[in-house]
């Protein structure tokens, strides 16, 4: 059985497209850029030890008997890869500033390319939200929706059960933060289980990889990325559903909150995004209105999107990673405030951010934003 999504892609540059970005320090921005700049990713990979040398550190590929194992693992999950230019990787995320270039998914691929929504909350969330969250997630399904959640505690696992068990047919997509082969929170092994064999679930880490906190903010944005609106059901002020609403607003989706009581700790994260621009709703015909035909201009302003950054590849040129490095702090900032300062190219800017990642010395940051490491 072929681990690919379409055959476009022959097996030997689907091999080392995944040997390409599981090398140390590639990132989804750095990978976009070599592919761009080289054709391939086998001369990518060619082309690496050139490219590394020049930070006096040697550099090692991922070794072929590695991937040969992730690949291994995969097919024994059940798991397929999809690559970030074939047919059914979601257009939506597609769109997005770092989009996973890889993905693996176990599932039904066409219910990412009906109309998403995001609904998240709090882990600790109330028993009047949970039942809420359960009661939107089959109302959205219902209304031709497909819900996208984090498979955690509270707010998410709920929203999954109500589109599973809506009476228009499961409807969800379970977006993980671990590898494809492992279920995290344990708890929920069966409900991830089930939207695997009933719906979609989709990792961007290997298979194997337990989550760690830094993957959490990742899988965030694959949620937010995925949908044309994010609906914050029940959370605190400083809590990871903020975090995802925040990314749905610099992508320019919707963002949407239902409203709680000021008495209630758990309710101020809706409440702050309302109050910043964010959209109140109390029905699923709210949500279903607010995205029926949305055409990438949203009417929520909780946050001004991020202009993209891009550039086209036949401008790729040399890079001058000094002179780059020399006007950054562990601050970040916008890479468009780099190409202004610096007087370079936007593309000799990219590579250059390029050389500083794969050297460990960049971190990328949400918004197109950069830092020394």
């Amino acid at each position: 059985m072929s681990l690919l999504a379409a055959a476009e892609l022959t097996q030997a540059e689907a091999f080392a497209r995944i040997r390409l970005l599981r090398s140390p320090n590639i990132g989804p921005v750095s990978y976009a850029v070599l592919l761009g700049r080289f054709g391939t990713a086998q001369a990518a990979l060619d082309a690496l030890p050139d490219l590394t040398g020049r930070g006096g550190k040697p550099y090692r590929i991922a070794s072929v008997a590695g991937i040969e194992r992730e690949v291994d693992a995969v097919r024994k999950a059940g798991a397929r890869y999809l690559f970030h230019d074939q047919p059914g990787y979601p257009p939506l995320l597609a769109e997005t500033t770092g989009a996973p270039p890889i993905l693996t998914y176990r599932g039904d691929l066409a219910l990412a390319a009906r109309p998403c929504v995001a609904l998240v909350g709090a882990r600790n969330a109330s028993a009047a939200a949970v039942r809420l969250a359960r009661d939107f997630g089959a109302g959205l399904a219902e209304a031709g929706l497909t819900v996208v959640s984090g498979l955690a505690r509270g707010i998410d696992g709920a929203a999954h059960e109500g589109a599973l068990h809506s009476a228009a047919g499961p409807s969800t997509i379970g977006v993980i933060a671990s590898g494809i082969d492992i279920a995290y929170p344990p708890q929920h092994a069966d409900l991830q289980e089930r939207i695997a064999n009933e719906a979609l679930l989709l990792a961007e880490q290997p298979p194997g990889t337990e989550p760690r906190a830094s993957h959490f903010p990742s899988r965030n944005r694959i949620i937010a990325g995925l949908s044309a609106g994010t609906l914050v059901v029940e959370a605190a002020v400083k809590s990871g559903s903020l975090i995802t609403a925040r990314l749905a607003g610099e992508a320019g989706r919707e963002v949407m909150a239902i409203p709680g009581s000021p008495l209630e700790p758990r309710s101020h994260g809706c409440n702050h995004l309302i109050r910043e621009g964010a959209v109140l709703v109390q029905t699923p015909e709210d949500v279903a209105e607010m995205l029926s035909g949305f055409d990438g201009t949203p009417r929520s302003t909780f946050r001004e999107p991020v202009t993209p950054f891009d550039y086209a590849p036949e401008d790729l040129a040399e890079a001058e990673p000094a002179a780059i490095a020399s006007l950054l702090t562990s601050a970040p900032i916008a890479v468009d405030e780099l190409v202004r300062q610096s007087g370079q190219g936007a593309a000799a800017v990219q590579l250059a951010l390029m050389e500083l990642e794969i050297a460990g010395r960049l971190e990328r940051h949400a918004g197109g934003r950069v830092s020394l490491s």
